[in-house]
């Protein structure tokens, strides 16, 4: 993962013994936030006992490693999603390369609609004009681009898939409560948005590709 401008690694252990990320950090409060809630991965019912790891998916392997990255850290994400309801989605398609959610937070840092998304890297940082480092909103400035491009290349380069992501809070003057949101004709914005971070994970093969090696 990179936020607040350095590599982090995940603690992907199941009692979270190994060496990761301070949890109180308020940048991976926000971008496990975004992870968390900008995802429609959902565990299958009945697995209350099998080890996170373990769990079976409803959803594409990206998202369930993201949903199985905040389970390990936090832990109950589907009732953490469940106190920030969704009430508007663009999902991700292969022109815009991107998902979008938008969600009913009552968090200390949202007073209202949250809107969040994930995608190409490259596409993310385009739409942002802000970036999140130690906690706080700052210029997204050519050096934090630079930054951003030594951390792409650098986790690319590890031959994992990397995902951006973003967030900006949607104010209450301009979208009170009950606000139709569409995600179709958007009718909010897209662009002048607060930069997060990165994850990657590594890709799992897809079923065609042992055969087509031995080929």
């Amino acid at each position: 993962m990179w936020f607040d401008n350095k590599i982090v690694e995940a603690d992907t252990t199941e009692d979270q013994s190994g060496t990761s990320v301070d949890k109180n950090d308020k940048s991976w409060i926000v971008l496990k936030r975004i992870a968390a809630l900008c995802n429609r991965a959902e565990f299958k019912s009945a697995q209350e006992n099998v080890p996170i790891l373990k769990r079976e998916v409803n959803g594409d392997a990206s998202e369930a490693a993201l949903l199985k990255c905040c389970e390990l850290s936090e832990g109950k994400v589907m009732e953490y999603r469940s106190q920030r309801k969704k009430v508007c989605e663009i999902p991700f398609n292969s022109t815009n390369k991107y998902q979008v959610s938008i969600h009913e937070c009552d968090d200390p840092d949202v007073p209202g609609y949250l809107m969040v998304m994930k995608g190409a890297p490259e596409r993310i940082l385009d739409r942002c004009s802000t970036i999140l480092i130690n906690g706080e909103e700052k210029k997204l400035d050519n050096e934090m681009k630079d930054a951003f491009n030594q951390a792409y290349m650098e986790l690319g380069g590890l031959g994992e898939r990397v995902l951006g992501f973003c967030d900006f809070n949607l104010s209450k003057d301009q979208f009170p409560s009950g606000f139709p949101f569409d995600g179709e004709e958007v009718n909010f914005p897209l662009e002048g948005l607060r930069f997060v971070g990165l994850m990657s994970m590594i890709d799992p093969p897809r079923a065609a590709v042992p055969d087509a090696v031995t080929k």
